[in-house]
């Protein structure tokens, strides 16, 4: 089995953007706000609108995507705490109509209604509802609501424990990942991305994270950011702290994902981080669309690179497309099994 650990709906109707145009509307005119959270979406026109994800499931052989919301539209920089929480809501429900009419296809994940500077203990209410409702199997973790500012706490500052607390409770992992760029100097996908998954990276080896929360699980996505590049700086930099071995410091709590884009990406990204702590992912259909010209192939055809890493055994591929997600997401491997999987 192929598990894609990482998907996002890109392709919503375009009645949710015309709820949202009117939601922040009405934060400078109440009369334009809408008067309904009923966004007339049908079950055939959510079907219809994953079309392109499930024919590129076909082709490139995957099974079973783990799909959340669109992460540039989650867009918690915007508007006040209610305007986030409204927002969530109905992408997380949206999100839970597509996993229970296409099953085989799909497996939730959800986001949180992350403010700027608002305490993250406010998201546990609907944390739980995606869990213990929605049947949701891991959540998107924001470490900037503000959007390229990083007004918030670094994510091993005790601010955040409320949610690590619940995380481990519900025994599911977030995912790193940052929303929309507010900040004129970071392209969201380009360079926000990147930045956030590399910050995040430094801080867990700054702080004791696990120390006071040895089973909280994290991945970070996009292979990690600038991480397998600079693997031997952060080793050297976890040493010069006098911290434990990088890899036995945080390889036990912390994962990346194959949202690499080239072929040398993904073999230094299997070559220098443990096999172990690598999920298989492609961000179908995500930041970076179309044909490689080099190849001849889709950018985020990622399992193509997998597949002709010179470097991995069969055990290998095993592990990062399937095996370590049943490990990551507990919930999912529960799923799985209960269908005979």
């Amino acid at each position: 089995m192929i598990i894609d650990i990482h998907g996002h709906y890109t392709t919503e109707p375009p009645s949710l953007f015309a709820f949202r145009d009117k939601q922040l509307a009405g934060l400078v005119d109440a009369t334009r706000k809408p008067t309904t959270t009923d966004l007339g979406i049908t079950d055939e026109m959510l079907v219809k609108s994953v079309e392109r994800q499930l024919a590129f499931q076909k082709d490139r052989g995957s099974d079973i995507t783990i799909f959340s919301p669109r992460a540039s539209g989650m867009g918690h920089h915007v508007g006040p705490e209610w305007v986030s929480r409204e927002w969530t809501t109905l992408n997380n429900n949206l999100i839970h109509r597509i996993c229970s009419l296409l099953p085989d296809n799909f497996i939730g994940v959800g986001q949180l209604p992350q403010s700027p500077g608002v305490p993250p203990e406010n998201c546990i209410p609907e944390l739980e509802r995606m869990v213990n409702e929605l049947g949701f199997v891991g959540v998107n973790l924001n470490p900037d609501p503000s959007g390229g500012y990083w007004k918030d706490p670094p994510m091993t500052d005790r601010y955040w424990y409320p949610i690590y607390e619940k995380l481990v409770e519900l025994d599911i992992p977030a995912m790193i990942h940052v929303t929309g760029s507010c900040n004129p100097n970071f392209h969201a996908t380009g360079a926000h991305y990147i930045n956030a998954d590399t910050t995040v990276f430094m801080q867990l080896i700054q702080g004791n994270l696990f120390k006071d929360f040895p089973t909280l699980k994290f991945v970070i996505p996009h292979g990690g950011g600038a991480v397998p590049y600079h693997w031997g700086r952060y080793r050297g930099l976890s040493m010069m702290m006098k911290k434990p071995p990088l890899v036995e410091y945080l390889m036990k709590n912390v994962y990346f994902d194959t949202c690499v884009y080239h072929q040398p990406g993904i073999d230094l990204l299997a070559k220098v981080v443990p096999i172990d702590n690598i999920l298989f992912a492609s961000e179908m259909i995500g930041a970076v669309q179309g044909i490689d010209p080099e190849t001849g192939h889709y950018f985020d055809d990622t399992r193509r690179y997998v597949d002709a890493a010179a470097n991995l055994s069969e055990t290998d591929r095993y592990k990062i497309f399937e095996g370590n997600a049943r490990k990551v997401y507990p919930r999912l491997d529960a799923i799985l099994k209960k269908r005979g999987l």
